[in-house]
């Protein structure tokens, strides 16, 4: 739509395909959230367990702070064009729930139990972006690595934890 606007009607529109882009405001209901969220619940002795769906499934997670940058970026832009923003790097779930016990000292095969229910009828296995437009046209790469943004997120929900 962005283009057929840009092109029909001479508008300086630019649009990005932007891969999951996290931080401590994403909502519950997403896994990273779920998972950093019972992290903290377990570590505080709040929940004895995490139940997730299909740990295998990868995706590509970078931080919104770097994503908003990227699209301040391409407004900056003389001439208007789409870009992919993403970090290029696809880790599994299984992989982001290690990571995050990790954060708070637990082994995560400790507290993690699947659940049929949870699983998605239409899962895609795996998800990565190619963000080289991005990175030449605009400059722009991630800041953030997913552990720094996996850390962040998990002492964001402890704190939410501790400060009620």
């Amino acid at each position: 739509m962005t283009v057929n606007y840009r092109e029909s009607f001479g508008l300086h529109a630019s649009s990005g395909i932007l891969f999951n882009h996290e931080s401590p405001l994403r909502g519950i209901e997403f896994v990273t959230r779920k998972i950093t969220d019972g992290v903290a619940r377990i570590k505080l002795g709040l929940a004895p367990e995490l139940r997730l769906g299909n740990l295998n499934a990868a995706r590509d997670w970078g931080h919104a702070r770097d994503y908003v940058r990227a699209m301040w970026l391409m407004l900056q832009q003389d001439t208007p064009a789409d870009y992919v923003v993403a970090s290029g790097r696809s880790t599994t779930i299984a992989e982001f729930c290690r990571m995050a016990f990790a954060c708070a000292g637990l082994e995560w095969q400790e507290f993690v139990r699947t659940s049929n229910e949870l699983l998605r009828p239409a899962e895609v296995d795996a998800l990565r972006g190619d963000a080289a437009k991005a990175r030449t046209r605009l400059g722009w790469q991630p800041t953030v690595t997913l552990e720094e943004l996996v850390a962040e997120m998990v002492a964001a929900d402890l704190a939410r934890y501790r400060n009620r």
